[in-house]
């Protein structure tokens, strides 16, 4: 907490309608006066492309070429949930109502996006918290799951804290008509000229949702790749739409919990553009999800079909 005053929250009672077609963007939560009066200064806007930053490009050959470069946004988004510290997570600081819905999705802590409510942001001195209340979740339930630890961008398991954990039964997904592979090379040819975060600074994931044609609908950027499914799956959760019939796709490597994620979140259809671990494709498998994997503008795996 800054020392010259209280956080500043922002409040937001009820799920609203994300952007649709749109990015998520990076937007300042608490307006200069209020920054003041609490007795800071606030740092300029947060801007989807992130500070930019001197750098030297050293060629082959040995030359030297002084560049100017966007750094990706990460900080570290704290998540508490019926007032218990949760997690804290490394995160790209966009979108963080989306997150915090998707997040509580993908653990299996809501059933569905009104289970998720008051949700409160805040930019402290290091970093941003999240708050949201959980309905019908107690504060025992929930201590048993706390992983108040900070996890790495790359991480989904860290601050698990037994075996069992991490092979908790997941749902089956619903039946869903087999996908047409042409509604996947649509899709990733769309999903090029959707990414402003990783075409600028190189350095981010994407998740996107696609309708059964191929045409994106959803995208939303994080540098971590968990970050971007939960802030996909939280986006259309909290505008009411379901995630089948259509599919997502991620640029993320398939790991056990990108799987697990969209599994808990509805999804029935997922394709990545890389190949599987061998635990996300028995996890794919024992919930009947369609796994389509190694996407390219030319050739994609079926892992799975679960439209059988």
């Amino acid at each position: 907490m800054a020392r010259g005053g209280p956080r500043q929250w922002r409040q937001l009672r009820r799920p609203a309608r994300a952007q649709a077609a749109g990015q998520g963007s990076l937007r300042r939560l608490s307006a200069r006066s209020r920054w003041q009066q609490a007795g800071r200064v606030p740092r300029p806007e947060l801007r989807v492309t992130g500070p930019a930053g001197k750098a030297v490009s050293v060629s082959r050959d040995g030359s030297r070429l002084p560049v100017v470069r966007q750094w990706v946004p990460e900080a570290p988004v704290a998540l508490e949930f019926n007032g218990l510290s949760y997690a804290v997570m490394m995160a790209t600081p966009a979108d963080l109502a989306d997150f915090a819905t998707g997040f509580a999705l993908g653990e299996g802590l809501a059933a569905d996006a009104g289970e998720v409510t008051d949700i409160a942001i805040a930019e402290v001195e290091n970093g941003w918290i999240l708050r949201a209340t959980l309905a019908g979740l107690g504060a025992e339930q929930l201590g048993e799951r706390v992983r108040a630890r900070v996890s790495e961008s790359s991480c989904g398991l860290c601050g698990i804290e037994n075996l069992e954990a991490v092979a908790r039964p997941l749902p089956k997904v619903a039946a869903h008509a087999p996908l047409e592979p042409d509604a996947i090379f649509s899709a990733l040819g769309e999903l090029k000229g959707r990414q402003p975060l990783a075409d600028t600074t190189g350095a981010a994931h994407a998740a996107a949702w696609a309708d059964t044609k191929g045409a994106i609908g959803w995208v939303r950027e994080d540098v971590g790749r968990h970050n971007a499914l939960d802030k996909l799956t939280g986006a259309m959760a909290r505008a009411g739409l379901p995630l089948s019939p259509g599919f997502v796709l991620s640029t993320a490597r398939c790991s056990y919990e990108i799987v697990e994620k969209a599994v808990r979140a509805g999804a029935t259809t997922l394709v990545t553009i890389s190949l599987p671990t061998t635990m996300a494709t028995e996890r794919a498998k024992a919930a009947g999800l369609s796994l389509w994997a190694l996407a390219r503008d030319d050739s994609v795996l079926l892992v799975n079909d679960g439209s059988g």
